[in-house]
């Protein structure tokens, strides 16, 4: 795979969908856990928005991979390592996004085993974890303005010497 630029719009919409999911995660009775628990629907909720901004979160990072450095991933668990070794991410906050891949990947395929207090804590206690992941992935990309389409060299790609003239 060929590394091209970062389109704007989809970091953006991504960014956007996140921060959303987020905030409706916070917008559901988290006080205590018989609050949380008290209707059916409040849980519901909170595994939709959880997995969904989860989702997002990794589609960004995929994104970032194939778009700015042409690496292909094909599981969620490995965007968050290869996000790591490209340097996008530091090593603690790659650990922490496969993290959140391997739960995302529970929510989906064994969400029987997902336990409501398990869920509880996590959008009480770990959902900031998702906000900091994010921040670090966008304060990437306005680091590097030149892999982002209409960034700061759009005519030239600096990861490709130049050829003289």
């Amino acid at each position: 795979m060929t590394p091209g630029k970062l389109r704007g719009e989809i970091i953006a919409e991504r960014a956007s969908w996140v921060r959303e999911m987020l905030a409706g995660l916070r917008a559901l009775p988290l006080d205590s856990i018989e609050d949380f628990e008290s209707d059916a629907r409040n849980l519901a909720a909170a595994e939709s928005y959880l997995r969904r901004a989860l989702e997002a979160l990794l589609d960004l990072g995929r994104h970032v991979l194939a778009k700015g450095f042409g690496r292909a991933t094909s599981e969620y668990e490995e965007i968050a390592r290869v996000l790591g070794e490209v340097g996008v991410l530091d090593e603690a906050m790659s650990s922490t996004l496969g993290e959140m891949a391997g739960f995302r990947n529970r929510l989906v395929h064994s969400y029987d085993r997902v336990t409501q207090s398990e869920l509880y804590d996590i959008c009480r206690q770990d959902v900031g974890d998702v906000e900091t992941v994010l921040h670090r992935i966008l304060q990437w990309v306005e680091s590097n303005p030149d892999f982002v389409a209409g960034g700061a060299k759009e005519d030239t790609d600096p990861r490709v010497p130049s050829s003289p003239e």
